[in-house]
């Protein structure tokens, strides 16, 4: 008779038990929280949702998940851009399923590299963490991604007298400081006449200039008096510390 009950009750146990790990499989879990998730640029983990290009995007988040991650993926996609000349459009995608992820509670923490053509403007950041119970969270906002080097209040002379000088202004904002400043104008063809010498100008421009990261160029810049007539074609071409130009192409044209 205590054999009986001492086996009933092992059975009963058992079942106990086994009714016990069933509910632990089927109970589910909260999706996962994303918190304090910051992005901005990534030379020194700026938390203020702006890039550069040619640069890279600083991304991190913590993450509070009671199933394990499974993946977490990014993207970052444009708001209508039209890129420029020399621009591409760009946008990123990835899912992340590095074994640092696949844990409860990890924090995301990544460098994203922005091309140095990708157009300048608004981009939408999307991040979607899901766990092994087929839960998801995603958390969303918007970065600016800018020039390295911005031209900005360009004021330059459209004509000017031969044997005169023209004024050209404009600021400059360079996040890497700049290195040198171009000028390089070209005639369009033109024919030398009697008393003429064929003219064209190039000249860099450093001292008060280099290395600054915002200031105002300012240069006049003579014609000789011996100068065809005629358009000529200027470019001026700032170029940073870190290799990267910015150019600014127009016209004027040179009176007698």
């Amino acid at each position: 008779m205590k054999s009986n009950l001492k086996f009933l009750a092992i059975i009963a146990f058992v079942g106990i038990t086994l009714q016990s790990c069933s509910s632990d499989e089927n109970l589910e879990l909260n999706a996962p929280i994303i918190s304090n998730f910051e992005y901005g640029k990534g030379s020194d983990h700026t938390t203020d949702q702006v890039a550069y290009k040619g640069s890279d995007i600083h991304l991190e988040g913590e993450i509070n998940a009671e199933a394990i991650v499974s993946s977490i993926t990014l993207s970052i996609h444009a708001h209508d851009l039209t890129p420029g000349d020399g621009e591409v459009a760009w946008g990123f995608e990835q899912v992340f399923t590095d074994a640092k992820y696949l844990a409860i509670n990890p924090t995301f923490h990544e460098h994203i590299d922005v091309p140095a053509n990708a157009p300048a403007g608004e981009y939408h950041v999307e991040l979607t963490v899901t766990d092994e119970q087929g839960n998801s969270t995603e958390v969303e906002g918007h970065i600016q991604i800018l020039d390295v080097i911005t031209l900005s209040e360009i004021s330059i002379d459209t004509t000017v007298a031969r044997g005169d000088d023209f004024h050209a202004e404009f600021k400059i904002d360079a996040v890497n400081g700049i290195h040198s400043i171009s000028v390089d104008a070209q005639a369009h063809g033109l024919t030398v006449g009697a008393g003429e010498v064929e003219w064209d100008f190039e000249q860099e421009f450093l001292g008060k200039y280099h290395e600054q990261t915002s200031i105002e160029f300012h240069e006049h810049i003579d014609v000789p008096a011996t100068a065809p007539v005629g358009e000529y074609h200027i470019i001026f071409t700032v170029k940073d510390e870190d290799g990267n130009t910015k150019e600014y192409e127009t016209h004027i044209d040179i009176t007698a």
